[in-house]
């Protein structure tokens, strides 16, 4: 299985569409075989699921993400658990370990604000609690 989180610094970063690494996690039978970072190249929402599947990502890993991108990600056939925040790495053992918490209805559609924050939280944060 190979598991994609948007990166950022050790973090999983807040915006899928505006993600600029992504972290890919290969696994077998539970465990973290293999880690890489990879650059995006400043991709967008459609191309940044081509670049998952290019890779053979079934499973991502993310903060918030918009209804296009969901789809996108849907019609390659990658699972999504998004409104997730905090270490990457920490996040992938909680999802190996079936303890991720997520937001299966994750959503964000407040593109209309440059710095992408709402009430001091930026878009993914709302709902991660630990």
């Amino acid at each position: 299985m190979k598991i994609a989180v948007t990166y950022d610094d050790g973090n999983v970063f807040q915006h899928f569409g505006h993600t600029e690494q992504f972290k890919f996690y290969d696994v077998e039978n539970g465990v973290i075989t293999q880690e890489e970072i990879v650059d995006t190249g400043d991709s967008g929402h459609g191309a940044l699921a081509v670049l998952l599947q290019q890779y053979h990502v079934q499973t991502l890993i993310c903060g918030g993400i918009g209804g296009g991108a969901k789809l996108a990600l849907e019609e390659a056939g990658i699972a999504l658990y998004g409104g997730v925040c905090g270490n990457a790495d920490e996040a992938v053992r909680a999802f190996l370990a079936g303890t991720l918490c997520y937001d299966k209805n994750v959503h964000c559609d407040h593109h209309d604000h440059d710095d992408h924050e709402h009430d001091g939280e930026s878009c993914g944060t709302h709902r991660c609690i630990h």
